[in-house]
């Protein structure tokens, strides 16, 4: 019987992120932006270029890296490690980009909810993952030869 890898559903955390990336994060009546800064309507955006938004689909994806080689046994230590710390970085960056762009006229839209709750599952399974290949790894011997 195979072992459960919790590295994939990590992983699969990181893709709903990158998903939720392109739907509404900010509505104003019909107006819609998502967080990469696609804009449907005539919404205030933030400036152009290199954002949080970019940031949180760039973070999104090296948890997709991270995930999976975590599962797969390469270098599981180090990988869940750099999975706890992404997916924690992407909830800060949720909820900074919720104070940056939500504000009285303009409100948080689905893909907001889905980044910040899919985000937050991401903490706890990168949790159980770095449990699981601490937990597992071989440890050097102490015997002497």
């Amino acid at each position: 019987m195979s072992r459960l890898r919790p590295g994939w559903l990590v992983a699969l955390c990181g893709a709903t992120i990158s998903v939720s990336a392109w739907l509404p994060w900010l509505t104003e009546g019909p107006n819609r932006a998502s967080a990469i800064g696609g804009v449907v309507g005539d919404l205030p955006t933030p400036a152009p270029g290199f954002g949080v938004g970019q940031l949180i689909m760039l973070l999104a994806s090296v948890l997709i890296v991270a995930g999976a080689l975590a599962a797969q046994g390469l270098s599981p230590r180090l990988a869940s490690s750099a999975a706890l710390t992404v997916s924690v970085l992407l909830l800060v960056l949720a909820v900074w980009y919720y104070r940056l762009y939500v504000y009285a006229p303009v409100s948080a839209g689905y893909g907001w909810y889905i980044g910040v709750g899919t985000a937050g599952v991401a903490v706890l399974l990168s949790v159980w993952t770095m449990v699981a290949a601490w937990a597992s790894a071989p440890r050097a011997s102490s015997r002497a030869l």
